[in-house]
């Protein structure tokens, strides 16, 4: 049977899917660095590994992009530092390699070349790893059919399975049975993953539930981010603060407007809005289109500030930064199409909102139904919520407090992960 699917999707899979690239490059200028960036891949694989010391072990993590990577950087870190180890990440969005070039802990940054049975050979055979790492869900067929012929562990890490994944469709089922047992582990975030992978065929000695690293990132980050002081002190003295982070036009559709009514009525609440695409048209929308008739301000002048209410983020990579200093939190892309990371907010102990659209983040989910996320629906629903958090202190510490403790009630995953892998190392 195995032979069947290798056949099927390097004959039916892997050839249209190059053209599609293709095609989609002279379209999307991302999908064009992405191709253009793996012209010399193995060449620059070569140069690159020659000065790594052949003692040591050499461990590969393989992410999707920069989202999945965030996820593997405790287990990376503590490998780095508990064993004498190379380390080489690769990455199939330009966004994850374009942005981790510099990363400190990797001794070599690439891309994973496209998963032609040819292509995975050669680079299995170039870089020869003692262990790998797949976070989340990027698993390459050609990649995993490899590692197994050369006999070289392979781990899925932060694994997840959900109830009406379309890997459970009978036919895309049968194919995912064949290529699951080729992975050495699979640790999953959860009880529920580990059932869902077990319906596959998975044995109790290959999967087990670990739970998320994800709690162990934003909790390291949040304890960094807390001394960073990136605004002084005395211009928020007094305020009550709430943050809007990563938010899309759809989600400024509705915030923005609730809030412009709550601050007629609380003359000490303050937005900070982050957008998560921070562009000179974007943020001029915000000023004269959504902020209606609020002041506003750029961070960017933030040593000009004279008590603006709303404050618009006109630089990226700082929001979990920006969550010290919120007394009330909303996390966006849940109005628009997926919602984005609600831990960074609820790490801090704070109540977090959130439109709709969480089916793709289970924290979300389990947030919502703790008590410590509310959903809003539109901007009635969001201003009755705001003029509730920020008017009633027991409410808002209430729910606060269970973000808090959610967030703390999962954090170790890493080092569960890190027993795992360290039998084979």
């Amino acid at each position: 049977m195995k032979l069947f699917w290798y056949l099927f999707y390097n004959i039916l899979i892997v050839p249209p899917f190059f053209l599609l690239m293709k095609m989609a490059g002279l379209f999307n200028s991302k999908v064009r660095r992405g191709i253009a960036g793996r012209k010399r891949l193995f060449e620059d694989l070569l140069l690159t590994a020659a000065p790594l010391d052949k003692d040591k072990k050499l461990i590969w993590f393989h992410s999707s992009s920069l989202g999945e990577f965030e996820q593997a950087k405790p287990i990376l870190e503590k490998l780095k530092k508990e064993f004498n180890v190379n380390i080489i990440i690769t990455f199939f969005s330009p966004s994850g390699y374009e942005n981790s070039r510099k990363y400190p802990y990797a001794d070599i940054v690439s891309y994973i070349p496209f998963d032609s049975a040819r292509q995975a050979k050669k680079f299995i055979n170039l870089v020869r790893p003692d262990l790998s790492i797949l976070m989340r869900y990027d698993i390459w067929p050609n990649h995993i059919w490899e590692m197994k012929k050369a006999g070289i562990p392979s781990f899925l890490v932060d694994a997840t399975m959900k109830k009406g994944s379309p890997r459970k469709l009978p036919f895309i089922k049968n194919f995912h049975k064949i290529l699951f047992k080729d992975l050495t582990r699979i640790l999953t975030v959860s009880v529920l993953d580990e059932k869902g992978f077990k319906e596959f065929g998975c044995t109790d000695n290959q999967v087990v539930a670990v739970g998320d690293t994800r709690f162990d990132r934003v909790y390291e980050r949040s304890r960094l981010a807390r001394g960073m002081n990136l605004i002084k002190d005395e211009l928020l003295s007094g305020k009550k603060i709430f943050v809007a982070g990563s938010t899309w036009e759809q989600d400024e559709e509705v915030i923005l407007p609730a809030f412009s009514k709550l601050a007629k009525y609380d003359k000490d609440v303050i937005l900070i809005i982050a957008p998560h695409e921070p562009t000179l048209l974007h943020l001029e929308k915000i000023e004269n289109e959504y902020a209606g008739e609020l002041s506003t301000i750029r961070f960017s002048s933030m040593n000009n500030y004279l008590d603006e209410r709303v404050i618009i983020v006109d630089s990226i990579g700082i929001l979990l930064t920006l969550y010290t200093y919120a007394d009330v939190a909303f996390v966006g892309g849940s109005f628009k199409q997926n919602i984005h990371n609600a831990l960074e907010a609820a790490v801090y102990g704070i109540p977090v909102l959130f439109g709709p659209k969480i089916d793709n983040s289970q924290e979300t989910q389990e947030l919502l139904k703790r008590g410590g996320g509310i959903l809003i629906k539109n901007k009635r629903d969001a201003f009755k919520q705001l003029r509730t958090l920020f008017s009633k202190d027991r409410t808002r510490k209430e729910k606060g407090d269970i973000s808090y403790k959610y967030v703390q009630e999962n954090l170790g995953a890493t080092e569960k992960i890190i027993k795992e892998i360290s039998v084979y190392i």
